[in-house]
């Protein structure tokens, strides 16, 4: 086949993913979030900005494996998925000085871009049926050096509320002898990510194939976007969705480590307040969000509360990045 064809459809999936990790954070205002016009004090908006375009190479590099691996020409283990997502977070980081933008992003974009190579070369199309089965594939065939790497890329990123792991079922990423132990077990990413989905929806959307992502964050941003033809609302408006429908375990794990050092149960005791953030989003929603003005000041009380307790509901702007990369790859241009 031809590589000036190959090269076209990675530029094509490593374009979109840029647009889709830029327009999520130009999305004005998603209460708790980094955006235009609010910030925290050692990540700003110009840091989301430089790590959305950081990542394109290693985009690309994704979707090359992935058609590779479609075109028989490595195996599924062979894209070696936690090197990549590895190497992004490197990328990220070399570009802005604003510590952790884009891990749970590229926990979902790397294997999603090796996807939309595979589904490409291999139908023709990204058609959604075979961009999930797809997905499935790939992080069922990972391995435990990809394990290793995204363990790696994890401490690396240094995100806020790691906490520490009793269960025995996967290492502690606080275990200085994480390595060894997931060699000597032979864990894959797919396996310690099904042991983390029973507290952290990142993990559980690896596991599922993006079940929230494709059956909720996606359709809703289409539907949206189709009704008013205005991005930002519908990038707005998605997360609220999603944070309305999904208490965000980011949240619940940051509020509960304030208790407990373990993981699941700091989820489990900052669950509640999660639950309470997803109750606001859904009145904001119910009063219109930006289409009304009873909405949008219901909306921008919730940022300035959750700004102010220190609620930082990140793992659904990641679902929401993911819901608009994909919308992007079947077609949508703001």
């Amino acid at each position: 086949m031809d590589s000036l064809y190959k090269r076209k459809i990675a530029d094509d999936i490593m374009r979109a993913a840029q647009l889709a990790s830029a327009l999520e954070i130009c999305g004005w205002p998603k209460p708790g979030n980094v955006h235009r016009t609010a910030y925290f004090h050692d990540t700003k908006f110009e840091h989301f900005v430089a790590g959305s375009i950081s990542i394109g190479p290693v985009v690309r590099s994704s979707t090359l494996k992935g058609i590779a691996a479609g075109l028989n020409k490595i195996k599924l283990s062979e894209i070696h998925l936690g090197k990549l997502i590895n190497h992004a977070i490197s990328d990220v980081k070399s570009w802005h000085k604003g510590g952790n933008t884009h891990l749970g992003t590229m926990l979902l974009f790397i294997p999603l871009a090796a996807t939309a190579g595979m589904t490409f070369i291999t139908h023709k199309k990204i058609d959604l049926v075979h961009l999930r089965k797809n997905f499935k594939k790939i992080m069922r065939a990972t391995t435990y050096e990809d394990a290793v790497e995204v363990y790696d890329a994890i401490i690396r990123a240094n995100p806020g509320g790691i906490g520490t792991l009793k269960d025995k079922s996967a290492p502690d990423l606080t275990d200085k002898k994480f390595k060894q132990k997931l060699v000597k077990s032979r864990l894959s990413l797919y396996d310690v990510m099904l042991v983390s989905s029973a507290w952290d929806t990142l993990a559980k959307e690896l596991t599922t194939g993006l079940y929230i992502t494709f059956s909720f964050g996606y359709p809703t941003y289409c539907d949206i976007y189709n009704r008013t033809n205005d991005v930002n609302l519908a990038t707005v408006h998605t997360y609220l969705t999603l944070l309305s429908r999904f208490p965000d375990t980011f949240v619940a794990r940051n509020v509960g480590l304030k208790f407990v050092s373990e993981i699941p149960e700091a989820v489990k005791i900052g669950m509640k307040e999660a639950k309470n953030v997803a109750i606001e989003a859904k009145k904001v929603l119910k009063l219109g969000g930006l289409t009304t003005n009873e909405g949008k000041k219901a909306l921008f009380q919730l940022d300035k509360k959750l700004r102010a307790e220190g609620l930082n509901p990140g793992t659904t702007a990641d679902l929401t990045a993911a819901s608009l990369f994909i919308a992007i790859l079947q077609g949508l241009r703001p």
